[in-house]
């Protein structure tokens, strides 16, 4: 169980598919799919999964990405569980 006096085991993680995403991203941009995938092989959290899942279809540069996913994590109420992305 999570408790809300602390972040969770998996705080930072988003950011940590973020920049492995856009470490190796030709012309600086991401599609859906691929954020999926590699949410998939950094076998994110349940919860984690479901941020990543809630993006729009498109392709992203990593501000579009970051904003999109702050969103959705801001709108969960998990800001504070798992961090934010930059």
């Amino acid at each position: 169980m999570i408790s809300p006096s602390r972040p969770a085991d998996e705080y930072g993680e988003l950011q940590g598919l973020v920049d492995d995403l856009f470490r190796d991203a030709l012309g600086g941009s991401v599609a859906r799919v691929d954020v999926l995938v590699r949410a998939e092989v950094n076998d994110l959290s349940d919860d984690l999964m479901e941020v990543v899942e809630l993006l729009p279809a498109g392709t992203y540069k990593r501000m579009r990405l970051c904003d999109q996913l702050n969103s959705i994590i801001t709108a969960h109420g998990w800001a504070y569980l798992y961090g934010t992305v930059e």
